[in-house]
């Protein structure tokens, strides 16, 4: 059975719109874009219950946006408009927006694959693309498996050894260093054992010698395809005004004015319906379950 709310819907849908706000998220440069996407996708984290996942990544995230936030005013130096000087080189306003945008873009594309891993689970990415690429979407699921197994294997590793005397976060640098390698290794050593006995599994079973075959318990009604359509015509639709330049602010080599034009009101709605079209969902069946639970 499927899941209720955006995730119920069909994986083509739902891959439409993670894959249409990655490219919006990359060619979209403005800060009220920027900033309303923020704000949705931070609203859509919270109806998925991911609220507690989003705080206790907020740091890294802040870590990472905060590094070409503040590194670009120091490395550029282009602009007119300059609020001080530092080491006697001009700190600008456009350098300073430029990384602030860089940062909020950051931000979104690591949003969208938060809410990405909770929807597109792995069987709808297979589902997706075994049947026109199956090795690749293998290898895609594979490698996107490691990842988290990877870190979780690291930490089994490091409790253990640290039981043994073995810390990377003790002693001096020389020694963290020697530990931390040791560590790895052992990863690598468990991983590559998990490889092969994966691979003599798939051997074993058959994998390549026929044709495969699957079920998938995903059909595409009558609300899917409403909501693909209306997705695929929002998507053209804010291309279409990114063609025309609206949705992008020009810093280089005089920065426009940040506020909006008519039109670009217009291209913003539109784009902000796209983006809150799953919050939408979320909350109508949100609203449906507490209606439909008795009063007591």
């Amino acid at each position: 059975m499927n899941a209720g709310g955006f995730a119920g819907l069909h994986p083509l849908v739902c891959f439409v719109y993670y894959a249409g706000m990655i490219l919006l998220g990359l060619t979209l440069s403005h800060p009220i874009y920027q900033l309303a996407s923020l704000g949705l996708l931070t609203a859509l984290l919270l109806l998925q219950r991911q609220g507690r996942a989003l705080a206790r990544a907020l740091p890294y995230y802040l870590l990472v946006g905060g590094l070409f936030a503040l590194v670009n005013p120091l490395l550029s130096h282009r602009g007119r408009h300059i609020l001080f000087y530092l080491w006697d080189q001009p700190i600008t306003l456009e350098a300073v927006l430029y990384g602030a945008m860089m940062m909020m873009t950051i931000f979104a594309v690591l949003l969208m694959f938060v809410s990405y891993r909770i929807v597109m689970t792995t069987d709808k990415f297979m589902y997706l693309f075994s049947a026109v690429l199956p090795q690749t979407a293998l290898h895609a699921w594979m490698t996107l498996r490691f990842i988290p197994l990877f870190a979780r294997r690291f930490k089994q590793i490091e409790l253990i050894q640290r039981s043994r005397g073995i810390d990377m976060r003790t002693g001096g640098p020389v020694r963290r260093l020697r530990n931390g390698a040791l560590l790895l290794r052992i990863l690598m050593t468990w991983s590559l054992e998990d490889a092969m006995r994966t691979g003599d599994s798939m051997k074993a079973r058959g994998y390549g010698t026929a044709v495969r075959t699957a079920y998938y318990p995903y059909r595409m009604d009558r609300r899917d395809r409403t909501m693909l359509a209306l997705l695929g015509a929002l998507l053209l639709l804010a291309l279409a005004g990114w063609r025309e330049g609206w949705g992008v602010l020009t810093l280089y080599p005089r920065m426009e004015p940040i506020r909006l034009s008519s039109w670009e009101w217009a291209h913003f709605a539109i784009c902000a319906l796209f983006a809150g079209l799953p919050i939408l969902i979320e909350a109508r069946e949100r609203f449906r379950w507490r209606s439909s639970r008795p009063s007591t």
